[in-house]
């Protein structure tokens, strides 16, 4: 019985990941950032894993963003949204908190760093399909 019920909340937590990557996937589909994104999407969680979700942060950030404000039409920019969206959410921080400068508070600790990493590439499973099938452009 316990077994089926932490399957079945897992079930519930793959399925609200795979809803908003459908939901972020299509924000972005028929904007300039299309091909962008479709081609940071395939890429990212690598960067993750070879570099550690920080460093990947702050490569979207600084593409991203200048003087703080998000560059219009940026795949990086709206990438780094998502994922701060998404992972801020399941971390309790809340939707609009910018991921990167929570995991790098004073209180921010080794744990929240590795479930952070970890959710992140979980959504990015689910990003990564959705941006292959739907958006244009990209690389091969």
């Amino acid at each position: 019985m316990a077994e089926q019920l932490i399957r079945s909340k897992r079930q519930t937590t793959e399925q609200r990941r795979a809803a908003q990557a459908w939901r972020d996937v299509n924000g972005v589909k028929g904007t300039d950032a299309e091909g962008e994104y479709k081609t940071l999407a395939r890429s990212i969680p690598a960067d993750i894993l070879n570099h550690g979700l920080g460093q990947a942060l702050a490569f979207l950030y600084a593409k991203g963003y200048e003087n703080g404000s998000p560059k219009s039409n940026s795949g990086h920019a709206m990438l780094y949204r998502h994922l701060s969206a998404w992972v801020g959410g399941e971390m309790g921080w809340g939707r609009d908190a910018d991921l990167l400068g929570k995991l790098t508070e004073d209180d921010a600790t080794t744990a929240h760093y590795r479930r952070a990493t970890v959710e992140a590439l979980a959504y990015l499973e689910w990003l990564k399909r959705f941006a292959e099938a739907e958006l244009r452009g990209g690389e091969g």
